[in-house]
């Protein structure tokens, strides 16, 4: 997986706005504290304000503040605003369908493997970001690694007992015509 300079970027000027999140900063202040231009700045500050993540304020004190205080935060939420999923079923589909054919995939279901490990892969990782907010991320390094492992330790133990159906929301599993068993070694069993 590859993070893009968007999502880091976004996130790093959340950060600013969540360490004093009484307060506003500016898109100056935030260029500065984080190296970068100002318009670059004002385009992540629109995109988080489109998902509702921050507010303009108007005045002589004006700027950007959150939305809401940093442990509400999801970044599961803020990475969705600032980049595109792992996965995106069926476009997903449609981009690598292969040079030879006119935007349907070689593979059918039933032949993809693939499909279900990306669509796994990207269940997996949404839950986990679900699970930290950007409160988090105002921790000491050394706390902020031990919260880390804890919480994407509890977000593992929580899917296993899910159903395949809730791992693989977007695979209508009665297509793939093949028997549970045949499907059950792709799947911790149940605890």
């Amino acid at each position: 997986m590859k993070i893009s300079a968007q999502e880091e970027y976004g996130l790093r000027c959340l950060l600013q706005l969540a360490v004093a999140p009484n307060h506003t900063r500016t898109i100056a202040e935030i260029a500065a504290a984080e190296g970068l231009s100002q318009p670059y700045v004002a385009k992540l500050l629109a995109v988080l304000r489109q998902e509702g993540l921050v507010e303009s304020v108007r005045g002589r004190t004006g700027g950007y503040r959150l939305t809401e205080r940093p442990e509400k935060i999801q970044l599961g939420r803020v990475l969705r605003a600032l980049g595109q999923p792992l996965y995106d079923e069926p476009d997903y589909c449609r981009r690598h369908a292969g040079t030879e054919t006119e935007g349907s995939c070689v593979h059918s279901l039933q032949a993809c493997s693939l499909r279900a490990l990306w669509q796994t892969l990207e269940t997996w990782l949404r839950h986990a970001l679900d699970q930290l907010h950007l409160s988090d991320l105002l921790q000491s390094p050394c706390d902020l690694a031990q919260r880390l492992r804890q919480r994407l330790e509890q977000a593992i133990q929580e899917l296993p007992g899910a159903t395949e159906s809730s791992l693989i929301s977007g695979i209508d599993t009665t297509k793939l015509q093949r028997r549970p068993a045949e499907l059950s070694h792709a799947w911790p069993a149940d605890s």
